[in-house]
């Protein structure tokens, strides 16, 4: 539910997203995490323009077969681009609080709190 709504948002949000991130700050995380492949992140180091390397990356994350994409992207701005997440957490406030209450409602092991 989660990353569906967040790919909606950077849908959203591409123009901005594409004028103000970096993807090369980000491509090594989305790597690490498995949303993107070695051979996209080869291919997305070869554009030489950064907006449009960050065109492809988007591209590439709306592809994703990763069931957390966009989880995963939005974390990985947090450090670099705090406004851009804000800007996206602000989109998402019945998702967030809905988070949050899920994340009361459960224990550290996962048992839900009565």
């Amino acid at each position: 539910m989660a990353n569906g709504v967040l790919k909606q948002i950077f849908q959203n949000m591409q123009p901005q997203i594409i004028a103000g991130v970096n993807p090369d700050s980000v491509m090594d995380v989305l790597l690490s995490k498995n949303v993107l492949g070695s051979d996209g992140c080869s291919k997305l180091r070869e554009v030489p323009v950064g907006r449009d390397r960050c065109r492809e990356m988007l591209s590439l994350l709306h592809t994703s077969s990763h069931p957390q994409a966009f989880i995963h992207f939005r974390l990985a701005l947090l450090d670099e681009y705090p406004l851009v997440v804000d800007e996206i957490d602000k989109k998402l406030p019945s998702l967030a609080a809905h988070l949050h209450q899920l994340h009361r409602t459960y224990s550290i092991d996962g048992k839900l709190l009565l």
